[in-house]
């Protein structure tokens, strides 16, 4: 991510707003997508930042094909966070506070496969067969209910 290596040599690890995307890809029975993270080394949902000059749908699609080499076709926002308590310090130091809209993905085409960096490992996991919390990245635990809220009232969340 250049633009934020770039503000990273001016401010550190200091916390930085920082723009980006989470992504819910759900199979054909309803199971949703997680990644094992190379950064944390837990489960995850992809996810990633926006990039100077990307629009979040953009951005989206460039992480979900990043990450899971799938391409997605249609997506809809169902969630959005901001909330400082999502707040996040990296294995290397860097600390951001999102300001992450998080996708459902409708439609999408291709294979599952992950990258070996961002991603070791890609699995459909069952809604009520989740990884324990421990093992999900803490700013993406809450995301389930959320998704179920939005599948249910049709509102948008915002946290």
């Amino acid at each position: 991510m250049g633009y934020v290596e770039d503000l990273r040599t001016l401010v550190g690890n200091r916390t930085l707003i920082m723009p980006g995307v989470r992504a819910v890809i759900r199979d054909e029975t309803g199971a949703v997508l997680l990644q094992l993270r190379g950064d944390f080394r837990i489960w995850g949902f992809p996810a990633g930042g926006v990039e100077l000059g990307e629009s979040a749908l953009d951005a989206l699609r460039r992480e979900v094909h990043e990450e899971t080499g799938l391409i997605v076709l249609r997506a809809r926002p169902f969630a959005i966070y901001t909330n400082p308590k999502y707040g996040t310090t990296y294995p290397n130091g860097d600390q951001i506070q999102p300001y992450s809209i998080a996708f459902l993905v409708d439609a999408w085409s291709g294979r599952v496969t992950p990258d070996g960096d961002e991603s070791l490992d890609l699995q459909f996991f069952p809604l009520d067969h989740f990884p324990p919390s421990a093992q999900i990245v803490s700013a993406h635990r809450m995301m389930v209910e959320h998704l179920r809220q939005f599948l249910e009232t049709g509102e948008v969340i915002v946290d």
